[in-house]
């Protein structure tokens, strides 16, 4: 083995034994032993088979085709603990793994009793491993809706939470590694192994930021230092705000500042400067709040209808954002909410 090739297996390796440590650590050394821990305990675990498997049949293209078989199988269930971790925050009870976790067990064990690798390597290559990357890729487009909340924020240009910063980290991280397998061969079949090592190592950098002091990753600068507002133009500000709520304009989901500041005649920086400064809120949180005490009101007074359509009908534009900012504002879901009203 050459020095290079030496290299390339250290840091490979490295990371699919460092991700077999982090997996135990989320399983029993987490501070919080919370369900959603162990979905990322399993994710990792998942994913370090993954990538010890390309790692030593890259170097040893002897391998046992046990071995092999064991790596590629474990790829299915990649996805769905992707996906039952980033639900998690987001359901509003826990989610059903069973149904996701089972039946891709089942199937990759039988396929795997019926054609075993080892003697079927030509179906493997040819349909069997693409289905089990297809399944991966459904599940990465079933994962991006969970973390709607977070594009909301972003494309609203907020400052992002820890939470929301590692969670985006997680997802970004493991549709790097499968995008790096599925263009393993226009490229090299130890880059998805190499991109788990990269992705490890921020993982692991974001945990230390996640356990320090703060709430965000990032604190934004001082935007409006040695600009206030005069006082006749909060007094006017203050008395104009009611009209967002009066017109209940925030039950349009794409309501914006600029659309806002049209509306009460103000500048757009002039409404964000007070929203920011004087309130100590962002917009989007402002006009969330006002989402949630319509939701409560319909929560309170509706029983026929879905908590899903009262989300909607409040102004929301997803059951994930719905669900999150509710449960951030109020400390309840709604269903828990609903239910501590009718008692």
């Amino acid at each position: 083995m050459t020095g290079l090739n030496q290299l390339l297996f250290f840091f490979s390796a490295l990371g699919a034994f460092n991700g077999f440590i982090l997996s135990l650590y989320f399983a029993i050394h987490a501070k919080k032993k919370i369900f959603t821990n162990y979905f990322l305990s399993l994710l990792l675990l998942v994913l370090s088979i993954r990538i010890i498997k390309s790692v030593f049949l890259y170097f040893n293209p002897g391998l046992s085709n046990i071995f092999i078989q064991i790596g590629l199988s474990a790829c299915v269930l990649i996805g769905p603990f992707l996906f039952l971790y980033l639900k998690s925050y987001t359901e509003d009870k826990k989610p059903n793994w069973t149904r996701h976790v089972i039946p891709s067990m089942a199937i990759v064990t039988v396929l795997g009793i019926l054609y075993p690798y080892v003697e079927y390597r030509p179906v493997w290559s040819r349909w069997i491993i693409k289905a089990i990357y297809f399944q991966w890729f459904i599940y990465l487009i079933l994962s991006l809706k969970c973390l709607q909340p977070i594009i909301q924020k972003i494309k609203g240009k907020e400052s992002l939470a820890k939470i929301d910063i590692w969670l985006l980290s997680i997802y970004l991280g493991v549709a790097l590694i499968w995008l790096s397998y599925m263009t393993a061969a226009y490229t090299s079949y130890i880059v998805g192994a190499l991109s788990f090592t990269f992705i490890l190592y921020v993982i692991i950098l974001l945990l230390i930021f996640r356990n320090s002091n703060g709430t965000t990753f990032f604190q934004e600068k001082e935007k409006y230092k040695n600009k206030e507002i005069d006082q006749s133009t909060l007094d006017i500000i203050e008395q104009k705000l009611s009209i967002i709520i009066e017109k209940e304009l925030f039950l349009n989901p794409n309501f914006t500042l600029e659309e806002a500041a049209k509306e009460l005649k103000v500048t757009k920086h002039i409404l964000s400067q007070y929203v920011n400064e004087i309130l100590g809120k962002s917009f989007s949180n402002l006009i969330n709040e006002y989402r949630i005490e319509k939701a409560k009101r319909l929560l309170e007074t509706e029983k026929n209808y879905t908590i899903e359509s009262l989300g909607y009908d409040s102004g929301f534009n997803s059951k994930s954002t719905f669900f999150t900012t509710f449960k951030k504002i109020t400390g309840l879901t709604p269903a828990a909410y609903q239910k501590s009203y009718s008692k």
